[in-house]
């Protein structure tokens, strides 16, 4: 049995419109005149919403505020993120042998809200979002912690060039997924211990 630690934005939920449209808001909430585009995710070092702001050009004082607007708007949503293709089998698959958790920068009421939609809820052990203090990899360890007993392999499931380094600072497998994002050449600069292209091959690395 292993832990299986996936992020939430661009790994198991499509919210790339959401992040542009939601930024922009923000922005224009906040007064601040930039034009949000991928651009402003895909090149980021550290993927949370602070970095995210400041990418925006968001001034200093305002990036707390840009937050705010932004984990609101998505709490608003009417209805939570698509689920990635593939996704939805492979969770109820990884589920039955394996624990799953979430560590993610967005709010764990958006997660809940989300896996509550797609019927996922009870598969997920554990969420770690904005709201659980420390860093991603901080969070990985706090669940590392929790769920491993003897020694089992855990794996970090991201999107972004920071998701594999907090994988590596954690000490957990790196596993980069290629439909997020961030580019491949981004993703690349981490060194993942795996590349995937698909939700099925996740299966085949976790289970081998």
């Amino acid at each position: 049995m292993a832990l299986v630690i996936f992020d939430y934005d661009g790994v198991l939920a499509n919210t790339l419109d959401d992040l542009i449209r939601f930024g922009q808001e923000a922005c224009n909430q906040l007064g601040v005149y930039h034009v949000v585009t991928k651009n402003d995710l895909s090149n980021l070092e550290v993927m949370s919403f602070s970095t995210y702001g400041r990418a925006c050009e968001v001034p200093e004082h305002l990036i707390d505020e840009f937050v705010k607007i932004s984990l609101n708007l998505f709490a608003e949503k009417e209805s939570p993120p698509a689920i990635f293709d593939g996704l939805n089998d492979v969770i109820k698959h990884l589920s039955s042998k394996h624990k799953i958790a979430i560590v993610t920068t967005n709010s764990s009421q958006n997660v809940r809200a989300f896996l509550t939609k797609h019927g996922l809820e009870s598969l997920v052990h554990a969420v770690y979002g904005v709201d659980t203090p420390g860093s991603k990899a901080q969070k990985i360890s706090i669940a590392r912690e929790r769920f491993v007993e003897n020694g089992e392999a855990v794996f970090m499931i991201g999107d972004a060039l920071s998701d594999i380094r907090a994988a590596k600072e954690a000490g957990v497998t790196s596993i980069a997924v290629t439909w997020g994002h961030q580019s491949l050449e981004t993703l690349l600069r981490g060194e993942p211990d795996y590349v995937v292209n698909s939700p099925q091959d996740l299966v085949e690395i976790i289970e081998r």
